[in-house]
């Protein structure tokens, strides 16, 4: 297996290196490179790779745009520090990832899930990447919402929404101001129209903006606590299989 790592951290890129080698002795790594252009100019001009572990944010842009320049045909893992959100896109446009931190264990189950869809990369077919770029909120994602409240119509802007959250089984906005808004949407319709990079979903019934996160402790139980910079009617904890995502996002937003 002929295997290519675009990744701009030497340091991330070595472990990787080191784990494939582990896990798939008689692997090769043809090529370690640091940036699109790099990546476009070495597929173009090589016999082409049997894998690609590619990170997200590299040192010129996003790695999406080297499928916009070359054609790729082989299985590609994405290796990111994007939340939930980010990785969901990924897995609906048949992509696998591996999350930073990732282990052992991780990236056995990546080279598992490669080689049972191996035939499935053949196929002369193209992610969609306008697509996967919209859905991971790479732009900037919803500016506003229209809410209802004392028989009047309002717009809340998305920047000043500190959270939102389930109420009484119904979704409600709470602002910076400490104003709250009932919306007729459920929370995962909600959190596909906001930018994962400054939103984050901490449980079923907290989506919380970055802005409004004042401190994190640790907690029982691996657990994590997060205070917000206004009252919540709740105390928001995050569970142990969530904190490794959570604190990733906090770090590479």
């Amino acid at each position: 297996m002929k295997i290519v790592i675009i990744e701009d951290e030497l340091k991330a890129a070595k472990s990787l290196e080191n784990l494939i080698i582990k896990l798939r002795p008689v692997a090769q790594i043809v090529a370690k490179l640091q940036s699109i252009e790099g990546a476009v100019d070495y597929l173009a001009e090589n016999e082409p790779p049997d894998l690609i572990f590619m990170d997200i944010q590299i040192s010129d842009g996003l790695s999406f745009e080297i499928f916009k320049s070359v054609e790729i045909h082989c299985p590609v893992i994405f290796c990111t520090a994007y939340g939930e959100y980010a990785m969901d896109a990924i897995k609906a446009n048949g992509i696998d990832y591996l999350l930073k931190p990732f282990s052992q264990d991780d990236l056995q189950a990546a080279f598992e899930k490669v080689e049972s869809f191996k035939n499935f990369f053949q196929q002369n077919t193209q992610p969609d990447l306008d697509g996967l770029l919209k859905r991971i909120g790479l732009d900037e994602g919803k500016k506003s919402f229209l809410v209802f409240k004392h028989n009047k119509y309002t717009t809340v802007q998305t920047e000043q929404i500190a959270f939102i959250y389930i109420r009484n089984d119904s979704a409600s906005i709470m602002t910076f101001q400490q104003q709250e808004y009932a919306i007729d949407q459920s929370m995962d319709q909600i959190q596909n129209l906001l930018s994962a990079k400054q939103f984050f979903r901490l449980n079923r019934q907290y989506l919380v903006n970055f802005s409004a996160i004042k401190e994190v402790e640790h907690y029982f139980g691996r657990k994590l606590f997060v205070k917000l910079t206004i009252p919540i009617p709740d105390k928001l904890l995050i569970g142990k299989e969530k904190t490794s995502t959570f604190l990733n996002w906090l770090e590479n937003r």
